[in-house]
């Protein structure tokens, strides 16, 4: 409906990004906003997404930047159907795969090759993601989403630290498991713990929180969606409507 959902949490993570990469805030959190609505308004965009990434600046090729350079900010919508369909009471499936990306995944940046790699290969074996595997054999998360598993009635998710991203909507789903008294742990587990669980799910920004029905060509739980995720993503739904700005 043109409103920005979970704005503050991916402009925290933003500004964490640029400290980390020691790239200046080209803008404040007000001037973002107000670029954001006015691109919202110019383009008669109501669902979909706001775009917007920075860089160092302008600068000859070089390893080592100057320090003087004014970042370059390029923004821009598209247009999305944030209800994909019927993927919310369907589900949809992965395909395990090495997970090869660089060591510093809790940077949100543009060095996607390890995903665009993976995302790919899960395409071409006929799933809708990929999930990312490291050299233990654990889950870190999938292609361009943040993955959990059900065992029981306990959500478990992969901790946070340099291995993953810091998911919003994850971020999000954590705290809204806590104020309605749903179990979630953030914890490793292994792939085979993803197969023998009894729910699985993803959530990112544009889909919000989805069913995971099916890895590997091998179907998770009964091979449709269960009964904690349709709590959870009636709750995550419910906040959205509660929390547009």
């Amino acid at each position: 409906e043109g409103k920005l959902i979970n704005f503050d949490s991916h402009v925290d993570r933003c500004l964490a990004s640029l400290e980390k990469l020691q790239i200046p805030a080209p803008l404040d959190r007000a001037e973002m906003l107000a670029a954001f609505r006015e691109l919202i308004k110019v383009n008669k965009l109501v669902e979909g997404l706001v775009y917007m990434h920075i860089s160092r600046g302008a600068a000859d090729r070089d390893f080592i930047w100057q320090e003087d350079l004014k970042p370059t900010i390029f923004m821009f919508t598209q247009v999305k159907a944030s209800g994909l369909y019927d993927l919310p009471e369907k589900g949809i499936k992965l395909k395990s795969h090495p997970d090869t990306r660089w060591a510093r995944r809790d940077i949100k940046s543009a060095n996607l090759l390890g995903q665009v790699l993976a995302k790919k290969a899960a395409k071409d074996a006929g799933a809708d993601e990929a999930l990312l595997i490291d050299d233990k054999g654990n889950v870190t998360e999938c292609g361009s989403s943040s993955f959990y598993i059900v065992k029981g009635n306990q959500i478990l998710t992969r901790p946070l630290n340099q291995d993953i991203l810091a998911g919003r909507t994850r971020q999000a789903v954590i705290q809204l498991c806590n104020s309605h008294n749903i179990e979630l742990l953030e914890t490793e587990f292994t792939l085979q713990d993803a197969l023998n669980a009894d729910e699985a799910m993803s959530s990112a920004a544009l889909i919000h929180v989805l069913p995971v029905i099916e890895i590997d060509g091998q179907a998770i739980g009964n091979g449709a969606p269960g009964p904690v995720y349709k709590a959870l993503r009636r709750i995550y739904m419910t906040n959205i409507e509660d929390n547009k700005i």
